[in-house]
């Protein structure tokens, strides 16, 4: 059997708080991901969590899911990663609700450049903000895609790289159960997003429906055919009640070998 390509990180909720996100932090490394992503949502502030999860963890990446620039200012976002590790810490970034997306995008990834040494990823749900990314950032995280479209969607970032350009990561958030009875939350949450206009359109333009973007630990076949997909596969945890304990065992099913 081959060695997979793709590297496997757990994604959490910024909403866990530092206090939770760090002791499942432990979990996360010992178990031999990657690294550990944190949405950035409102209540949910995703570098706090992270900063806890650094103090009790030492290999372990560290990574913002997408933070919107419109919310939060890039000179804030690079003094907050000043005191982080450096080594293990990415940025994720998005326009959030900005008018001008893709101007504040550009504007903002050279602030941070100037501000800090840390990987940028923008990301990028059509493909202009997809071929802003591949231009300016250091990768792309993807949202809500099946396999066969991250497959295709990896191709074309090769494509909208410039030449010379190193082509950067290609990261894909997958929400992923692993229990039964956590059917219903994956449900619905994919009937979310299927009714948010940006994510249904792209729904309709891809040909998928949300839940082919899913996985089910409980079903080997789900988690392979991601595999050697992208450059790195979030494993994005749903669980039925959101406790410690089941998002330990999602985390324990998904472990990498």
């Amino acid at each position: 059997m081959s060695t997979p390509t793709t590297a496997r990180s757990i994604g959490l909720a910024g909403t866990l708080g530092p206090e939770r996100i760090a002791r499942l932090a432990v979990h996360v490394e010992a178990a031999g991901y990657r690294a550990l992503w944190v949405n950035d949502n409102p209540g949910g502030d995703s570098l706090a969590p992270i900063a806890a999860a650094a103090q009790v963890t030492t290999t372990l990446g560290l990574a913002t899911g997408i933070v919107p620039l419109d919310r939060v200012t890039a000179a804030e976002l690079g003094r907050r990663v000043g005191d982080l590790p450096h080594d293990r810490i990415r940025i994720g970034v998005g326009s959030g609700n900005a008018v001008h997306g893709l101007a504040l995008l550009e504007a903002g990834i050279a602030e941070l450049r100037a501000a800090t040494d840390v990987p940028v990823l923008i990301g990028a749900l059509g493909p202009r903000t997809r071929r802003l990314a591949a231009r300016v950032a250091d990768g792309i995280l993807f949202n809500w895609l099946s396999p066969v479209t991250a497959a295709l969607a990896m191709a074309q970032l090769a494509t909208d790289t410039p030449e010379g350009r190193p082509v950067g990561a290609g990261v894909l958030y997958a929400r992923t159960i692993v229990e039964p009875e956590a059917r219903a939350a994956l449900e619905a949450e994919a009937a979310k997003y299927a009714g948010h206009p940006a994510y249904s359109a792209n729904f309709a333009r891809l040909g998928i429906t949300p839940l082919e973007a899913t996985i089910d630990l409980g079903d080997p076949e789900s988690l392979e055919a991601f595999q050697d997909v992208v450059d790195e596969l979030v494993l994005r945890v749903i669980t039925a009640t959101g406790t410690d304990e089941e998002i330990i065992r999602v985390i324990e099913a998904g472990a990498p070998a």
